[in-house]
């Protein structure tokens, strides 16, 4: 049903008006009680959810009974009303549809936005898991990251949905953290490159990206969720905004801010990052949201506000523009603020302005909006179609990472005696993310069917047409079993539950009886081991959210070693002397150093989604060549101390220091069953490069194999000299290039001198003449030829207007 019609269309109705004026005509026509409601979002149902899918979420108050108080004055957001609970998408569709109705009756009559997650696939039930975002920063394929993207919002579109909660841009700085599995790569360049094309991608349905979380985020400190966060200016403009950047070059309208606080300032009032950075420096024109509750937090976590109203005030003052995920600070605190002039009134119309502008662009103020979402009249309502599923397919296989093959551990032998053990290896959701639908939200009702086909690591060897002998043992529990158990133990406690269910809960976490079982499964292991001819063990992490896992938001590790009692799985499988290929199901890279060179081979999956075990079973077998190079290096020995491959001189290896911080595996690494031949790198003579110009770098590769093969072209900046200390190398072009058997392929790289530019002592981004070298290679750590080049011409500062991206162009033959 459509809006309804008058007569005359008033102003802000007429989609043939200029947007600016259509809202300047709507505004004055409102109350403050009718702004207010509409830079803040409902969250219905969230209180159905049997555990917290957001930080604090059950110590905020209770929502009320009855939403339709609420709705009387409008609201700006509805909040995640498919990814909440298990709900059938077209009767959620139909309930959204509803409300848009209701709501277009209330108040000024503006419809709501809808927002959901999208990070891993729409986070909703029966839609399509794809795979993480590491597997996006392992694939290095910008172009199949857009069509993920793309697909992604299509499903959206087609269900009433505006907005979506991801990409997540935050560089991974400590492997300790939970959200390491959000994170796109430790390499700026890298998760700017991919997070752009996903933000194109989503952007071309018509679907708001927003970033997040702006900024510093990850960079917490021993890699906590939501801890303080105390980099320096420099890291801050070098790494962690430069990804912001290339993402608001590619058209992003929503940006979220991040939770923390950095130097002792919370990003949810700091008007220097999101005003005169985001607003004034970058020309940002969409809408801040808040990450969920962190209004709120400015009150009762960070305490730089002694009420609601001030946290309100602070948001606003900072430029957050709407509160989600449900009213709280921006509700009546907001209002109770502005009649004490608390809060001003200014800042409530400067927020409102652009969340107005935004749902006139999207047609949400017209006069013929119909709240009608597409779903509703489809012939065929799946989420998890086959183009989607084939899609999420390609991706997880040109993510797949080959860390180690020993004498040709692989691929496997067709027939051979395959013994399959490990807790990953028979779950159906191993290999999904914790922002999945069945990880996030479905892991609180057990009832409810998991919505999807995903085959297990085991189903997929089992079925593969190589006609493997399987034999199958778990090996040891699944390692969340015990902590969330003691978990729900301790809140019962906390919350003086019944005597039966304190009971029962310390029943279920008996340790020596869990220790029992442990010794058996990993005996049972061990005997399947000995009677095949290689054992593929599937370890690696549970994905989850605060605890009820090994890896996600709010599970960091303390150290790096396998998580639960994997590693003793592994240490016992090892010494049966039978071939081991270990196979990593895995939101961060752990310490293998102590099994590495004693493992015939070692397959690296980062969470690659419904189709990551046909993915796993593919490249195990053979017919696919494993393409992925990781986005995150593997620490060695010592990695209580994790760090990157971006680091200056000191943070190498030396003499005055026992701590080593060389990764067993570096970034960028991955082999292949069929690796091309690196024939030639050069620059033009004398290589010269404008400080304001390009610099044209030529590659050739050759395919002597006899299956085609894939490479990553890795060109890395040296810089020997500058203001300050530099990183020894950094990323600055790495193109894809495919090759057919028996080919050869010249990848032209035309380098922008920009790429060279860093923050000086002055806190400016320059770009300075001088001598550089380029460093071109395989990996970080396999560099191939390093080409000396002198930037010549005038010392230049730069900005965010600079050129982020090479342009790279391919010759056959």
């Amino acid at each position: 049903m459509a809006i309804e019609n008058t007569a005359v269309v008033e102003l802000w109705r007429d989609s043939a008006a200029p947007a600016a004026d259509r809202v300047k005509d709507l505004i004055p026509r409102m109350s403050v009680r009718e702004k207010v409601a509409q830079l803040y979002g409902v969250w219905v149902g969230a209180d159905t959810t049997s555990g917290q899918v957001a930080p604090f979420q059950h110590s905020s108050e209770s929502p009320p009974a009855d939403w339709s108080d609420v709705l009387r004055d409008g609201v700006g957001q509805l909040t995640r009303p498919f990814g909440t609970a298990p709900v059938d998408p077209v009767t959620g569709a139909r309930a959204v549809a509803n409300t848009q109705r209701e709501l277009a009756r209330a108040g000024s009559g503006i419809p709501a936005l809808v927002h959901e997650e999208c990070l891993t696939g729409l986070g909703a039930w029966q839609a399509t898991v794809y795979p993480a975002p590491l597997c996006w920063g392992a694939s290095f394929d910008p172009e199949l990251v857009r069509q993920v993207g793309r697909r992604i919002g299509t499903t959206m579109r087609r269900l009433g949905v505006h907005q979506g909660l991801a990409p997540v841009l935050d560089v991974a700085r400590d492997l300790r953290w939970g959200r390491i599995e959000e994170t796109i790569a430790e390499d700026p360049y890298l998760v700017g490159t991919l997070g752009a094309a996903y933000v194109q991608g989503l952007e071309s349905t018509g679907v708001i990206a927003t970033l997040k979380h702006f900024a510093g985020y990850s960079a917490s400190r021993a890699g906590r969720n939501l801890a303080p966060v105390s980099i320096g200016p420099r890291e801050l403009a070098d790494v962690i905004l430069p990804p912001f950047e290339m993402a608001l070059h590619a058209g992003a309208r929503s940006v979220m801010n991040s939770y923390s606080d950095n130097d002792g300032v919370p990003v949810a009032a700091d008007p220097a990052l999101l005003t005169d950075l985001l607003r004034e420096t970058y020309g940002f024109t969409g809408t801040v949201v808040s990450d969920y509750f962190s209004v709120v937090f400015l009150h009762r976590l960070h305490r730089t506000a002694g009420s609601k109203g001030q946290a309100a005030a602070q948001a606003l003052a900072a430029g957050i523009d709407v509160e989600l995920p449900t009213l709280d600070c921006f509700g009546d605190p907001l209002i109770a603020a502005l009649e004490a002039d608390e809060a001003d009134i200014s800042l409530v119309d400067r927020a409102l302005e652009r969340v107005l502008l935004q749902k006139c662009e999207l047609g949400l103020l017209d006069a013929d909006w119909s709240p009608e979402p597409p779903i509703l009249t489809e012939q065929d309502p799946r989420l998890d179609d086959e183009e989607s599923r084939a899609l999420a397919g390609r991706l997880a296989r040109r993510a797949i990472v080959l860390l180690r093959n020993e004498n040709g551990a692989l691929p496997l032998a067709a027939g051979s005696r395959v013994a399959v053990v490990g807790p990953r290896a028979h779950v159906a959701d191993a290999a999904f993310g914790c922002y999945s639908f069945p990880r996030h939200i479905g892991v609180h009702h057990p009832d409810v069917a998991l919505g999807i086909e995903a085959r297990t690591v085991l189903e997929a060897l089992q079925a593969d047409p190589a006609g493997y002998q399987i034999t199958y043992a778990q090996g040891c529990p699944v390692p969340d079993t015990v902590s969330s158990v003691l978990l729900r133990a301790e809140r019962a406690a906390a919350e003086g539950g019944a005597a039966s269910e304190r009971g029962a809960a310390a029943d279920a976490v008996d340790e020596e009886a869990l220790r029992e079982l442990g010794d058996r499964q990993i005996a049972e292991a061990v005997a399947a081991a000995r009677g095949a001819q290689v054992c593929v063990a599937v370890l690696g992490d549970v994905s989850g959210l605060f605890g009820n896992g090994t890896s996600g938001e709010g599970c960091d590790a303390s150290d790096l070693r396998l998580p639960g009692r994997q590693g003793e799985l592994l240490e016992a499988l090892l010494a049966t002397g039978t071939p081991v290929v270990l196979v990593l199901l895995v939101g961060r890279p752990y310490e293998l150093s102590r099994y590495a060179d004693r493992l015939a081979a070692i397959v690296c999956g980062f969470l690659p989604g419904e189709e990551g075990a046909n993915a796993l079973a593919d490249v195990l077998s053979g017919r696919v060549d494993p393409a992925g190079r990781l986005p995150v290096g593997f620490p060695a020995e010592g990695a209580n101390q994790p760090s990157t491959y971006l680091t200056a001189t000191l943070g190498l290896r030396s003499d005055v220091s026992t701590v080593d911080p060389t990764p067993l595996y570096p970034f960028g690494h991955g082999l292949s069953y069929n690796p091309a031949v690196w024939t030639e790198s050069e620059l033009p003579a004398g290589a010269t490069w404008p400080t304001d110009g390009t610099l044209r770098l030529a590659v050739t590769l050759r395919n002597d194999g006899p299956s085609p093969t894939s490479e990553v072209v890795q060109v890395y900046l040296h810089d020997p000299q500058a203001e300050v200390a530099r990183p020894v190398q950094q990323l600055i072009a790495a193109p894809r290039i495919d090759l057919a058997p028996g080919t050869t392929s010249t990848v032209l790289i035309d380098l922008p001198a920009d790429a060279t530019s860093y923050t000086g002592r002055a806190g400016r981004r320059i770009v300075e003449p001088g001598e550089v070298e380029l460093w071109v290679g395989a990996s970080s750590r396999d560099i191939r030829t390093r080409l000396p080049a002198r930037l010549v011409g005038p010392r230049r500062q730069v900005g965010f207007d600079r050129v982020f991206q090479p342009e790279v162009s391919v010759v056959e033959g």
